[in-house]
């Protein structure tokens, strides 16, 4: 009993940091050209939200469904919205270069609100009404692979590790990796060479011939386009096609936060976001907590990040710091 309580629990852990892997793999691609992109949660609510519309509109077109076609409309709906939010983000700091933790909150307060808007509002638009509840296309995105179906009909222990780690939709796979590219292009390529070096000083790189207006805009789009598909998972693989205002939570503010704690590493990501999943799901397998009890254990994500962070602080290795011109608009007059 115990040993099917530890892998539910690993199982629920994982489903909940699939999300935060997306955000902080985008947001630490970002932080790495310099941008520190706090509009990542709002992003994440125009990604899951663009997405619902997308699905929407294809369900209700009167055509016979494609399964290929209730994965690919969401899917580019999904990354087209999240890159508008995120090209709003890198004109206004990039090419305005207007303040970017001010401009990183108004995104995510626009964001939250243009999700909820949509999101309460999109039935009425067609003359219906009720909640959003796409459950064909929801039943797309779940699809597990084939090779669960062979592993359960061979019995335990087959069964349990499929059940664990094999019971997931095809973007849950996708955020593992997107995050081992993302971290094989940092260190070993020259397109990521060249983005580091923009992020640790712009000034010396663009000296260098690297066009560190072209490589922050790349950066912080795909970063965005990435952290988007954290918002389409959760409407569409976790909430199954069901759209519910404000019920993203704080699933954004962590994946910033696992930023800092995988220390701007994409493959750390991973365990990291698995890890704040599990912490974000603890209080539900302790029996017998009290409301307080629950809230302390629901602040360990933002506890031990913060910790991380006055350990890296502490002891200052270069290569776990944060990007040394991250936050700061380039002014290449300045140079």
């Amino acid at each position: 009993m115990i040993i099917k309580t530890i892998f539910a629990f690993i199982n629920a852990a994982i489903i909940q940091g699939i999300p935060l892997l997306f955000g902080a793999t985008g947001e630490i691609i970002t932080e790495k050209s310099g941008n520190l992109n706090l509009g990542i949660p709002g992003i994440m609510y125009v990604g899951g939200i663009s997405g619902i519309i997308g699905g929407y509109l294809y369900e209700h077109s009167g055509a016979e469904l494609n399964p290929a076609l209730c994965i690919l409309i969401p899917l580019l709906s999904s990354i087209a919205g999240s890159v508008l939010m995120a090209l709003i983000y890198s004109f206004l700091t990039v090419t305005l270069r207007v303040n970017q933790n001010v401009t990183g909150l108004a995104l995510t307060t626009f964001g939250v609100g243009i999700g909820n808007f949509f999101g309460g509002s999109l039935l009425s638009f067609f003359g219906e009404t009720g909640s959003i509840s796409l459950m064909t296309t929801g039943l797309c995105f779940k699809a597990k692979l084939p090779l669960y179906d062979y592993l359960v009909s061979l019995g335990e222990p087959f069964a349990t590790f499929a059940e664990t780690f094999l019971s997931f939709g095809f973007l849950a796979y996708l955020a593992v990796i997107i995050a081992i590219v993302a971290s094989f292009f940092l260190k070993r390529t020259k397109a990521g060479l060249n983005l580091r070096s923009i992020g640790e000083n712009p000034a010396t790189a663009d000296a260098a011939g690297i066009s560190v207006v072209k490589y922050k805009y790349l950066s912080t789009l795909i970063g965005g386009a990435i952290a988007g598909l954290g918002g389409l998972y959760f409407v569409m693989d976790y909430t199954g096609g069901a759209w519910t205002n404000n019920g993203f939570g704080d699933r954004g503010w962590l994946a910033i936060a696992i930023v800092i704690f995988a220390i701007w590493r994409p493959s750390m990501g991973i365990l990291s976001s698995f890890l704040f999943g599990g912490l974000y799901i603890l209080c539900v397998y302790i029996p017998g907590l009290s409301s307080s009890t629950k809230e302390l254990i629901n602040m360990l994500p933002y506890v031990v990040t913060i910790l991380v962070l006055v350990i890296v602080s502490m002891r200052k290795k270069k290569e776990n710091q944060p990007p040394a011109s991250l936050g700061l608009p380039y002014f290449r007059e300045e140079r």
